[in-house]
């Protein structure tokens, strides 16, 4: 199935199959400062043109279908919203959110199989100061209209800029009991609520929560949607090098930080690759770490068995 390119310059890519856009990823700057503006891919479809992201859902306005976060650095927040401080809970700080400027695309490729770029950002501080450089890869590929499935790839590479050492954290790492949500956050739709979630080497599924702060390959989210008969999937998958991080410091391009879930099916469905669940880890000036992640997204209820076959299929 041939891939058709939209790209609505200052604006956003939109990326279609037949008559289904199965992904749009806006870049042009928010409007709402405090809900950290920064780009976001929304709305996601599957094939059958079943939306699986949610955008500004009423309980977190900065939650926007899928977005590179980072909610607690050197103690700016790049997630959005009410900022997490130990023993007060959450509070209305707006001089803590920092945000993300787009700064071009230096590579745009597109053919009928195929849609990959690499985007320029730079991670901007309340102030004005610029703490980081990013290089951000998206790709769609592996669109199989058979199994009702497509691939996001989605990468980064990030340089602290900053002149001195950069510090990830997370709400755990500042002291709120799993909560350690940070990194790539994917936000679902309201009828993903009460989904169910599974993973590798756990028997059956469950709610996100029996999954919060372990590790693994990849995760499964599936649920039964709302006005239409079926059930859509959302997979989501480390590239095999970040399994391999190592504790902490700068690494030269390469990821630098064990990464565990934060997945919640109740009372909002999403799911984070978090870098920094459990403990920070600091990047020294100059120096820069990278992940790659891979999102599948497909119509129908897939299960353990099915989900292994397709990324044993899908190399990297």
């Amino acid at each position: 199935m041939t891939l058709r390119v939209v790209h609505a310059h200052g604006d956003a890519v939109g990326v279609s199959v037949g008559d289904v856009e199965i992904l749009r990823y806006v870049y042009r700057p928010d409007p709402v400062a405090f809900e950290s503006r920064k780009p976001y891919a929304h709305p996601v479809r599957t094939l059958g043109g079943r939306v699986v992201t949610g955008y500004r859902p009423s309980d977190h306005r900065w939650h926007k279908g899928m977005q590179m976060t980072a909610s607690h650095l050197s103690g700016q927040n790049f997630w959005g919203g009410n900022s997490y401080v130990h023993g007060r809970g959450y509070l209305l700080l707006p001089e803590r959110i920092g945000w993300m400027r787009h700064e071009g695309f230096p590579s745009f490729v597109v053919d009928e199989e195929r849609f990959a770029c690499v985007e320029e950002l730079t991670w901007v501080e309340n102030g004005g100061a610029e703490w980081a450089r990013e290089e951000r890869g998206l790709s769609v590929h592996t669109v199989d209209v058979v199994r009702g499935a497509w691939v996001l790839d989605w990468s980064i590479r990030l340089t602290n800029v900053r002149g001195e050492e950069l510090r990830f954290g997370s709400p755990t790492t500042a002291g709120r009991e799993m909560a350690g949500y940070t990194g790539l956050q994917w936000r679902g739709p309201r009828d993903f609520t009460g989904g169910t979630v599974f993973a590798p080497g756990v028997e059956g599924g469950g709610p996100g929560e029996r999954f919060m702060g372990t590790q693994g390959p990849w995760l499964g989210f599936t649920a039964e949607r709302d006005a239409v008969d079926g059930a859509s999937t959302v997979v989501f998958a480390h590239a095999p090098e970040n399994l391999d991080a190592g504790g902490g410091g700068g690494g030269g391009g390469r990821a630098v930080h064990p990464s565990h879930w934060f997945v919640r099916s109740e009372p909002i469905p999403s799911v984070a690759f978090s870098w920094a669940f459990f403990e920070e880890f600091g990047l020294p000036a100059g120096e820069s770490f990278a992940y790659r992640y891979r999102v599948v997204v497909a119509d129908g209820a897939w299960d353990r068995e099915r989900v292994e076959e397709f990324l044993a299929g899908v190399p990297w």
